[in-house]
């Protein structure tokens, strides 16, 4: 029998007292492949993790055995127990328990990729109307004002759930909330067709509805990713997550027409809607708010965790005369207005342009909408990889935070500038791409922000912030309504531009990476 060793040396500062005896990780046959594993060694004042990867070198019947050790160092807010002694104390026992774990990347935590599903479904769920409407509007005679009415209705229940979102998030825990919301927007979404034959002040609330139950998703998220993710891999994560909401909007465009050519549209509305009682299931039995409230946690994860996060003690009250004498937090609130104007365009009136103005069809319309959305899902990861390699070499989180941001309002305010000197239908798709694909290193940006300078109150920050981001929402979509029957789609690109141009400004003057309240 072959058997791997890996002899374990200490790093820290200490004198470190060595094994009683090696770890033994024995196989039946030569490894073909690395064998992985982590090894964690506490001092009181600090932990080091030690990701050791073994691998056979292929030579001879014996073979060489390689190991790669790599240590990443940990500050532990909380003293070990009495019992262990100032030197690192590794006994076997203690080795076996929490010391050999399977590696795991960042990205496979089950939390984030639940928020994630939770955010696939959001978007499906909200621009499947983006599409519908074209039929639902020739079926109704509803002209452009009316339509613009019925897009923006979804933003007066997005409005009004924002903040108590996020203070109901900050107070009872994440998982609640959003599974309350989740399930929420799922019913509403399934009574759409009902209350559109119902008529039109009917279809207006129940769009309103469905604004109320998407309104916590983000400030709820937000609240338990601060909890569950340390600073170092912020960006990624969040990045992931939002990622969720622009497959989500692939899904739905790319579905959407299939759907309605086959079924009619109203089946657009009931087997998306049917979807989020699938989630909700594994949701209520699977999540869980904070690392605290998980059994299957051992208490060494749990304490890893917490020494990386920096939002551990539940929110009690809300200082609101704090939060809101902070110039970031307005720089967030402008910012995020004048970033969502643009983005909520695009998102509800995208299929009606290329409609109108590339007189694409039905079909072609749902399909090319689809490819600036896959552009974002990609440009989000790409720019939260960047964003936590600078932070990671030394580069300050305000500096990366303003780099960022500045993309992803000049990126979508030069590609929109180009619109109108554009002829062809290929290259408009293109500009829409690269708009809505740099739009999304917003989430690198000020979309991580919240939990920068006030990881404690991140939801209701959010929460804040996304109320002006809404409120572009409900002009911004219902103006271009207006502004098409008495101008141009040139009318409505200008002012988005605009905007960029001014959040850019406000951005990089007032924002910091630091936090600014505890």
């Amino acid at each position: 029998m072959n058997t791997t060793r890996a002899l374990l040396y200490s790093f820290t500062d200490r004198p470190c007292r060595p094994l009683k005896s090696l770890p033994d990780i024995s196989c039946p046959k030569r490894p073909t492949e690395a064998l992985n594993f982590r090894v964690r060694l506490r001092t009181d004042q600090r932990c080091c993790i030690f990701w050791v990867s073994v691998r056979n070198s292929g030579r001879g019947e014996t073979g060489k055995v390689y190991a790669d050790v790599k240590s990443d160092r940990y500050e532990i807010l909380e003293s070990v127990p009495e019992s262990v002694p100032e030197s690192v104390k590794l006994e076997e026992d203690a080795l076996d328990d929490a010391g050999l774990d399977s590696t795991v990347p960042w990205w496979e935590e089950f939390i984030v990729i639940l928020c994630f599903s939770a955010f696939l479904l959001c978007n499906m769920d909200r621009v499947n109307m983006s599409i519908a409407i074209l039929p639902m509007s020739a079926e109704y005679n509803w002209n452009p004002a009316t339509v613009g009415l019925i897009q923006s209705s979804f933003f007066w229940g997005y409005l009004l759930t924002q903040i108590a979102g996020g203070i109901w998030a900050d107070t009872v825990g994440g998982k609640r909330v959003l599974g309350f919301g989740v399930i929420w927007w799922s019913i509403a979404t399934a009574l759409t067709p009902v209350a559109a034959k119902a008529g039109l002040p009917f279809l207006l609330v129940v769009r309103a509805f469905m604004g109320i139950g998407e309104g916590v998703a983000m400030p709820a998220m937000n609240t338990i990713l601060s909890k569950w993710v340390p600073v170092s891999e912020r960006s990624r994560s969040l990045a992931l997550v939002y990622s969720g909401m622009y497959l989500g909007s692939v899904t739905g465009l790319g579905f959407s027409p299939f759907l309605i050519h086959q079924f009619g549209w109203p089946s657009v509305f009931y087997s998306f809607g049917s979807l989020g009682t699938v989630w909700f299931a594994a949701w209520l039995s699977k999540a869980h708010s904070s690392p605290l409230d998980d059994p299957q946690l051992r208490p060494e994860e749990k304490k890893l965790i917490f020494a990386n996060s920096s939002s551990k003690e539940p929110v009690k009250s809300i200082p609101w005369g704090l939060i809101l004498s902070k110039g970031p937090v307005w720089a967030l609130i402008v910012s995020h207005f004048c970033h969502n104007w643009g983005t909520f365009i695009l998102l509800t009136w995208m299929p009606t342009y290329y409609n109108q103005v590339l007189k694409f069809n039905l079909t072609e319309s749902g399909l090319f909408c689809v490819l600036p959305w896959l552009t974002m899902a990609f440009s989000a990861n790409l720019g939260g990889w960047i964003a936590d390699t600078l932070v990671s070499k030394g580069l300050s989180v305000t500096t990366v935070r303003k780099i960022m941001q500045s993309i992803g309002f000049l990126g979508p305010a030069f590609f929109l500038t180009q619109l109108s000197h554009i002829d062809s239908p290929a290259m408009a798709v293109l500009c829409m791409a690269c708009s809505q694909g740099t739009d999304a290193f917003s989430q690198s940006g000020l979309y991580s922000n919240h939990q920068d300078i006030a990881p404690r109150y991140s939801g209701v920050l959010l929460g804040l912030s996304n109320t002006a981001g809404v409120l572009a929402g409900v002009f911004g979509t219902a103006s271009t309504g207006y502004i098409l029957q008495h101008g141009s789609w040139d009318d409505v690109f200008k002012v988005s531009v605009g905007l960029y141009l001014v959040g850019t400004v406000v951005w990089n003057l007032f924002s910091t990476g630091e936090k600014i309240l505890d």
